[in-house]
């Protein structure tokens, strides 16, 4: 969310640093009845712009489990659980689930996958008790790979 600014007196009855759920509630209502002059330009403009950073956040935090998992799976053979396995499934539903309501956000996956997978590796060194520097520094999986890769439980069944 935003930084919370006050708004113009006399635009709204609701204050936005009041209490935001009202706020929003209350800007709907004027956006729908056309009430132009009673609306909360800054803080709408801002609202709108926070809706696409969490869309971008939300998909680079799925991605960032799934990279943590391969990453567990890959190098900590003798630590795998189905807990990883069903993380890595309902994970890639929720990568899945993000572009299909946000597709404008493929143009950005490159970036995002990077970004997830710094934290990531960070993340499976602590989670492995392994040294950060064993991962690779630049992420080894490619989309198929963290989209699509088979992860067998129990390990070596061939199933995903």
């Amino acid at each position: 969310m935003a930084a919370r600014k006050p708004a113009a007196r006399g635009t709204c009855a609701t204050e936005y640093e009041q209490d935001v759920n009202a706020w929003a509630q209350e800007q709907a209502r004027f956006l729908r009845a056309g009430a132009w002059s009673r609306l909360d330009i800054e803080h709408v403009v801002d609202e709108i712009a926070d809706v696409g950073r969490g869309e971008r956040h939300a998909l680079t935090s799925a991605l960032g489990v799934i990279l943590l998992h391969l990453l567990t799976w890959d190098h900590r053979p003798d630590r795998r659980s189905r807990s990883w396995v069903t993380s890595i499934r309902t994970q890639r539903c929720v990568v899945e689930n993000r572009l299909e309501d946000s597709p404008s956000l493929r143009a950005q996956i490159e970036g995002l996958i990077t970004r997830a997978y710094h934290r990531a590796r960070i993340e499976a060194a602590g989670e492995t008790g392994l040294d950060e520097d064993i991962f690779p520094a630049e992420c080894p999986y490619a989309w198929e790979a963290i989209m699509e890769r088979p992860i067998p439980w129990p390990p070596g069944d061939g199933r995903a």
